[in-house]
């Protein structure tokens, strides 16, 4: 076994997965083998899935985090903790990384308790602008917070950004918005929205997107590429209505893994406030209305999507007040102020962090022990 430079420890959601992912392919690109940066996530994240596309090495944990409300769930919850702690901490013990990066997410508790206990030096990476429950914890034993929003109330903390995958950092909107479309089968000449809410979909959003369909039906200077999530997919298929020739060009596709094709053609887009989403947005410059979901832990995504909404970079839309009339009057005015556009383009361009992946790479290296 190679020594190991990194442990990576965290995950559950893309939130997560992806900005450590980022960070790995760019401690890679300062010289360190891919062998040398070990990730570590939960038997049921996404990153069982990602981490091994992107070409790093994942151990898997037991067990599920412990749900904010008393349940019976929560004693066998306790009792894979109490496991995931046990195989963690002799994954670090066996692999004696220079440094443990925590993304937060369940894996990532066990990993830097068994580092602090192990004298592992730690850095937390923050995504979002409200800090979650696993990096609150952690974070009190962690040489450096890598914040994402400055004011996130983490201790010693840097703001760093929150990294996005190469494929949407090296985007050019202006260059490839043609090439964009083509790939996606979207025609010259019209406006385009895009709409998503993530890989299981955003209930509020799809039946606004759907409903909004007939107001919209005759425009033949528009194309929707709405991005349905695996959970709606039949609802929005029985729900659409038929559309005529030459009107409306409209794309519901269940799950798009080519989000660059996406944000590099569009003109606006509908979507959820997570932080992934947001820091994609920003980095590209691509005007947004935001629809945080309700009940996020912390209200995270409403902290996120004001962060945009201050710059003057979106519009924010609560979740209970998003209903087919209102999205038509919000995109129609948008769509029908080009200069109001760019301009928001451009605020979100001055909120983005290209070189977050970096930042926090820099940190990793500063503080990984000898």
């Amino acid at each position: 076994m190679p020594e190991t430079f990194a442990v990576v420890a965290g995950g559950g959601t893309a939130g997560h997965v992806l900005p450590g992912i980022a960070i790995g392919q760019a401690l890679v690109g300062r010289g360190h083998d891919p062998a040398t940066i070990h990730f570590v996530g939960s038997e049921r994240g996404i990153e069982a899935r990602l981490v091994p596309e992107a070409g790093f090495g994942l151990t898997l944990l037991p067990g599920r985090g412990i749900q904010r409300r008393m349940t019976m769930a929560n004693v066998a919850a306790v009792w894979g903790l109490l496991r995931a702690f046990a195989s963690a901490f002799v994954l670090v013990a066996r692999r004696k990384p220079r440094v443990v990066i925590a993304l937060g997410g369940y894996a990532s508790v066990p990993c830097a308790l068994a580092a602090a206990l192990l004298r592992v030096p730690i850095v937390v990476h923050e995504q979002n602008a409200v800090p979650g429950a696993a990096n609150r914890l952690t974070a009190r034993f962690a040489k450096a917070s890598a914040v994402s929003v400055d004011g996130t109330s983490l201790p010693r903390a840097v703001v760093t950004g929150n990294p996005v995958r190469a494929a949407l950092r090296d985007v050019d909107r202006a260059a490839d918005r043609d090439a964009a479309r083509n790939a996606l089968g979207l025609p010259a000449g019209r406006a385009v929205v895009a709409a998503f809410g993530g890989s299981l979909g955003a209930r509020r959003i799809n039946v606004a997107v759907v409903d909004a369909l007939s107001s919209w039906a005759r425009r033949d200077d528009l194309a929707l590429r709405h991005v349905v999530g695996e959970r709606d997919w039949d609802l929005v298929q029985q729900r659409a209505p038929d559309l005529p020739d030459g009107g409306l060009v409209y794309q519901a596709v269940r799950y798009e893994d080519r989000m660059d094709l996406v944000l590099a053609a569009c003109d606006l887009a509908v979507c959820r406030a997570g932080a992934t989403t947001v820091s994609e947005l920003s980095v590209l410059g691509v005007p947004s209305v935001l629809v945080p979901l309700p009940g996020a832990p912390g209200d995270h995504q409403t902290a996120n999507a004001r962060v945009l909404e201050r710059a003057g970079a979106a519009l924010l839309v609560p979740d209970a007040q998003l209903v087919a009339d209102r999205l038509v009057v919000i995109v129609d005015e948008l769509l029908g102020d080009p200069d109001r556009l760019a301009a928001m383009a451009k605020a979100a361009a001055t909120v983005g962090r290209p070189d977050a992946a970096e930042r926090v790479a820099d940190l990793v290296e500063a503080h990984a022990r000898g």
